[in-house]
Order: structure tokens, then sequence, then C-alpha cells
């Protein structure tokens, strides 16, 4: 059995190591108690297109980042808090199988493992080690960003259903994550938990139930989804979808 000493030198070495590959640009990685425990490629789905990515499981955080040459160069380091991650499972598609969602605060993905045993292995000890941190007194998020809809799943816009074009730009609300175009998404809203002093772009219909549900507390009514919003947003999808 290696003695803790040998342990702990072993383990800064890596954490070195996996730092070191994110060049001068690479945050901090080293803190007292903090192991690296795996790695791995992952598919991301972005809004754009998938990338991949190289994954750092530490026993208190998630590291990700771009890959320039395969284990030797990254760039674009995040890191994740393991108590600011929720995962969710997801079904396969044509395009990603053993796939599963990473909701954060500030931003929500996809992303895609080679098999099905990797999946449930990058799972397992994620939710294994966020355990650990819940039992020792850190809180899990209460807020999480909304996952944004894929630029190639939906062809018109998702409020007013006009077709996307050159002309025609698709854009994100970043409260429902629905595909909108500039002409309903001019609004500008405050989300703290994306971005907590500058406002970010939102769809009409999620600015205007922001203001209704002000103008409701204003009054002392009670606010929640009614079966119309729930009716509109099926609407919107399957409007948005078709052909």
């Amino acid at each position: 059995m290696m003695e803790q000493s040998e342990f702990d030198k072993e383990n800064h070495k890596r954490i070195k190591a996996v730092k070191r590959s994110f060049g001068a640009s690479g945050k901090s990685l080293s803190k007292p108690g903090r192991i690296l425990v795996g790695q791995g490629c992952l598919q991301k789905q972005s809004r754009r297109n998938q990338e991949t990515k190289v994954f750092f499981l530490f026993n208190d955080v998630l590291v990700y980042g771009s890959i320039v040459l395969p284990g030797r160069l990254h760039r674009n380091l995040i890191i994740i808090p393991l108590e600011n991650i929720q995962l969710d499972f997801v079904e396969d598609d044509v395009v990603l199988t053993s796939q599963w969602l990473i909701r954060t605060p500030s931003k929500s993905f996809f992303v895609s493992a080679h098999s099905h045993e990797e999946k449930e292995a990058w799972i397992q000890q994620i939710k294994s080690y966020q355990s650990n941190l819940f039992r020792s007194g850190r809180l899990q998020s209460s807020v999480f960003a909304v996952t944004l809809i894929p630029n190639q799943v939906a062809h018109k816009c998702m409020r007013c259903f006009s077709i996307f074009r050159a002309t025609k730009r698709r854009y994100h609300c970043k409260k429902c994550g629905f595909l909108v175009c500039k002409a309903c998404s001019k609004h500008r809203m405050l989300l703290t938990h994306i971005n907590p002093t500058k406002k970010v772009r939102v769809c009409r219909t999620c600015h205007m139930k922001k203001e209704e549900d002000e103008s409701a507390r204003c009054r002392g009514d009670s606010a929640g989804r009614s079966s119309s919003e729930d009716e509109d947003m099926t609407s919107s999808y399957s409007k948005a979808f078709s052909n």
C-alpha cells in the first residue's frame, strides 16, 4: 500500500502536470486536500457544434478545456465546483449516444462518452464525491442555467416562427434557452446566476412574463406558470421543429 507521503507527492505531481498543460493562462489547481481522481475526453455539445474536450475530475471540482495537442497542451481552462453541478440523464439520439446533461449556475451543456460504461463511471464518480462534500457541510446550488437549444435543431424562430436565413440570424434567450430571431430578443434582463452585473439577451415572452410576475407581486397575487403557458411552450417546440 502506498504511503500517504508518496500518495501526496504523486497527486501533487499529477495536478501540477494538468495545470502546466494549460500553459501560462492556466489557473492554479493546487489546494490542500484536493485530489485528482480521473480524467478523459468527452464530446461536448455547444449551441453551434460538437467538440472533443478534455475533462479532469477532482474530489471537489470538475475541470475541462479545449485540446490543442492531445495529452500535452490544452486551453480555455474551466473550473466548476462539484456543488454547482447537477446531472440529468438524457436519452440517446442519432447524433449523440451515451450522453447526459451537466447543469451549472452559469451554463448547461450536453456531453457524451464513448460507451455507456464510461458514461456510468463518470456519473457515479461525480455523484460519489458530491455526496462526500454535502456530508462535510457544502450546500448544492439552488439555481441552474437553462440548456440552450443547439442551433441546428430549429430552423424557425421559436417565438414568431419566421424562418432563419443568412439575413435573419439565430439568437438564444438566456432565460428559457429558446432559439429566437433578433426582433424577438431585443430585451435584456439581469440573471445574476449567469452574470451578476451584465444584463443578458432574453426573448419577448420571458421579458413579458417577468413584468407580469413583478406586477403580480406588487398586487400580492401568487406567481406560477399557468396551463396556457405550458401550451404555449409545447406549441413553440412543435412549430419551430416542423418542416
